[in-house]
């Protein structure tokens, strides 16, 4: 059964995937890039036997995909950026196949900024994407297999917050920053709960995956390492850096008025509910 590790893209779903492999997959909770292998993306080229042509047939697969997941009988994080929705009458999960969700919610003002760094746009090319409720992405040009359906921001964070069919948790990016040590503790005790695992939470484990996953640390081992989730720069032929500001991008010193009020009237209920506004 499937474990999402859902958010919009740029929203710190790879900070929480680099310490749950931390805390799960290694003895003592010290981080290296070796331990995310153990949580994948999805949709990915790994999970299909052929390549996929086009949306239609992404979709018709994300089901059968996952149905091969659930036969190896265990639990399994997954990473994903999807909309939880469907295309062409075509869910991306159901109850069948998933057991619970973390979704990780980050303030879209700050959103914006790291948008625009990841993929290379412009201050209003980075809100138009957001904004864009057909909106996807794929890192393959020419297979599908990589497809995922994103919606616009306030779309994703409502089809993940509001789904009933199945538990999950969710996390904001600024909680990371201002109570750490308690909403890890808190994603850990969810996750063993609905992965019914009966022992206490690990303080010592706990803390060294928290230390060793602190955004410095990551953005160190990029720069010393290199990171294969880096997109690479066509202008600047290299890779973008990765963990660019991290909780160091501050909207009110980096963004226009002008946007950051176009920013909260196009996602003023879902800031506001979210507790932005």
């Amino acid at each position: 059964m499937i474990i999402w590790i859902a958010s919009y893209p740029k929203s710190g779903n790879t900070y929480i995937r680099s310490f749950l492999s931390a805390y799960y997959f290694s003895k003592n909770g010290k981080f290296n890039f070796d331990l995310l292998e153990n949580i994948k993306q999805f949709p990915n080229t790994e999970f299909f036997d052929k390549p996929i042509n086009n949306t239609d047939e992404a979709s018709d697969n994300w089901l059968f995909a996952q149905k091969k997941i659930r036969e190896e009988k265990k639990f399994k994080f997954l990473k994903t950026h999807n909309f939880l929705g469907s295309i062409n009458n075509k869910p991306f999960t159901t109850l069948d196949y998933t057991l619970g969700a973390i979704y990780v919610v980050r303030d879209p003002r700050n959103v914006i900024t790291s948008i625009m760094n990841h993929f290379s746009l412009n201050l209003d090319e980075a809100y138009n994407f957001m904004v864009n409720e057909k909106k996807f992405t794929k890192s393959d040009k020419s297979d599908f297999s990589t497809f995922a359906h994103l919606s616009s921001w306030a779309n994703h964070y409502k089809s993940w917050a509001t789904t009933k069919n199945f538990r999950k948790l969710i996390v904001r990016y600024e909680d990371l920053e201002n109570n750490k040590y308690e909403t890890f503790r808190d994603i850990i005790v969810f996750l063993n709960a609905i992965s019914n695992r009966t022992e206490r939470v690990d303080k010592q484990k706990l803390a060294n995956s928290i230390d060793s996953t602190n955004f410095t640390v990551l953005k160190n081992l990029e720069k010393n390492e290199g990171f294969s989730e880096a997109l690479y720069s066509e202008e600047k032929k290299k890779f973008k850096t990765f963990f660019n500001l991290g909780f160091n991008n501050r909207w009110k010193k980096l963004l226009p008025k002008e946007m950051i009020e176009k920013i909260e009237f196009s996602f003023k209920d879902e800031m506001k509910e979210i507790g932005y506004l």
